[in-house]
């Protein structure tokens, strides 16, 4: 959509509706047009009207103005409606002197609802958080959005109507606020809370017993190390933070010991320390919370087959390669990378993917694991690298898992001769797929239920919804396993 060439200015804009209706059967939208309403408690707000009887019988006034996800006005809250859809602004926008505009012809025995107090986005006028607005279109249109604002930006888009549906700020040439609502009366609640709560945290008070160190957690790590290492000589800080740390963070006004996450608004969410009421105490927690990964970081037992890592690698690609035939060394180092890396100051595996020069801890608190994840990495890649010839997809009623509904279930045979299976399964509101390769021990079995005897040792019916008497009658499948 091209950029908006009207000339009027919408700071002096007032717009009038003169064509409200009454709520009732005989005289409401047609099914999905957009409309501002009224709410028989006085306010104003907008959506798309859904009657309940959507082919039009028209048997019984019921119905919703959807506003977006969740987000409905049931038809007995309201008390007239608007269309927003039936008025291009277009002709009116582009004359420099226009202050009003009216749609529908106004007069003294018309109920009339008049809107002014236009802002623009590009101005830097956003609406507030979750705030219904009117929304004059750069097209000339009209319609209705709630404001929401994006996390860690400035930026936001206007939430709409049913199936998830938004409007651009790119579409919108002005806006201005409709009536409060629970939602928004909500978040300006919480945008007040969170601006009494950054006017405590402006100087705050420390607790002279529980920070008898000071206000450095620095120096609580630091005295827990010290108690760990005479159990572990190993421990460090670094190991000490795998868990989520602790900080010390200002909340209610005095300083608190707690572990800080972000919420979806990007605000800090503040988990605090209350099992004691000392310095003392909460180095001893510290210590207790610390020590499973610290135990876990035995250089003894993590770096059991030495410090060489092409000993772990070398190992892992053995182990693949005797399934995994085909697999070579170029190609599963062309997107796995492996390092013994030193990380404050204590050794840590780490992986690059790729051409990466980004590396990930790998979290391994054995030599052992290690190589199982190296392994695992191997085998996908070497799957990644087998092509499909061809597939075949088993048919099958409905098979819920666990509250999930299985949806396809797919053999492939691979250009090596070897097969591999994908599993998708889905709910109402999301779904994920496994994919498994069938191992050329499997193949060695006589008959097709030995086979699958072996075969479901890797994809159990239990797990993912098709058992051995589901597999054994499929005469087709049979055959496109070769048996």
């Amino acid at each position: 959509m091209g950029k908006a060439k009207f000339s009027c200015d919408y700071r002096n804009l007032t717009i009038a509706f003169n064509e409200f209706h009454d709520m009732k059967l005989k005289d409401l939208p047609v099914y999905g047009e957009f409309c501002l309403i009224e709410l028989k408690e006085g306010g104003y707000t907008a959506g798309e009207w859904h009657p309940d009887d959507a082919c039009g019988e028209g048997k019984s006034l019921s119905g919703q103005f959807i506003r977006g996800l969740a987000d409905s006005i049931p038809v007995d809250e309201v008390s007239k409606w608007h269309s927003l859809e039936r008025y291009d602004l277009s002709d009116c926008l582009k004359q420099e002197d226009i202050g009003l505009i009216n749609n529908g012809v106004p007069g003294d025995d018309i109920y009339s609802f008049k809107i002014s107090g236009f802002k623009s986005l590009k101005d830097g006028d956003a609406p507030m958080n979750a705030r219904y607005c009117l929304l004059i279109l750069k097209d000339g249109g009209m319609s209705g959005g709630r404001w929401e604002k994006w996390r860690k930006k400035s930026d936001g888009c206007f939430e709409h109507s049913s199936g998830g549906i938004n409007i651009s700020k790119e579409k919108v040439w002005a806006w201005a606020p409709l009536s409060p609502d629970k939602f928004s009366i909500a978040e300006e609640e919480l945008e007040a809370e969170r601006r009494h709560e950054e006017e405590l945290n402006r100087n705050p008070s420390a607790d002279p017993v529980k920070f008898e160190y000071g206000i450095d957690i620095k120096v609580y790590y630091a005295k827990a190390l010290r108690k760990l290492k005479k159990k572990y000589p190993w421990a460090t800080q670094a190991q000490m933070k795998k868990k989520t740390p602790w900080q010390i963070v200002p909340l209610h006004g005095q300083y608190v010991f707690g572990q800080v996450s972000k919420s979806f608004y990007d605000t800090d969410i503040v988990d605090e320390w209350k099992d004691g009421n000392t310095a003392d105490e909460f180095i001893d927690f510290l210590c207790e919370y610390s020590e499973e990964p610290v135990k876990d970081s035995d250089p003894n037992r993590k770096f059991r087959l030495g410090q060489d890592i092409e000993v772990y690698i070398k190992k892992a690609f053995e182990n693949v390669k005797k399934d995994y035939h085909w697999l070579d060394r170029k190609t599963a180092d062309a997107q796995y990378r492996y390092e013994i890396k030193k990380i404050g100051g204590s050794l840590e595996f780490v992986v690059y993917y790729g051409d990466s020069k980004k590396y990930y801890v790998c979290d391994c608190d054995s030599s052992e694991r290690f190589i199982e994840l190296v392994e695992h990495d191997y085998q996908n890649a070497a799957l990644r690298a087998n092509s499909v010839v061809s597939s075949y997809e088993v048919h099958f009623g409905h098979v819920e898992i666990y509250g999930w509904n299985l949806e396809r279930y797919v053999f492939s045979k691979l250009q090596s001769g070897d097969y591999k299976v994908n599993v998708q399964a889905g709910d109402r509101v999301t779904g994920g797929g496994r994919e498994f390769f069938i191992t050329p021990s499997c193949f060695e079995a006589d008959t097709y239920g030995e086979f699958l005897d072996r075969y479901l040792e890797i994809v159990p019916g239990r797990s993912f919804g098709l058992y051995k008497e589901d597999l054994l009658s499929d005469e087709k499948l049979k055959k496109f396993l070769g048996y």
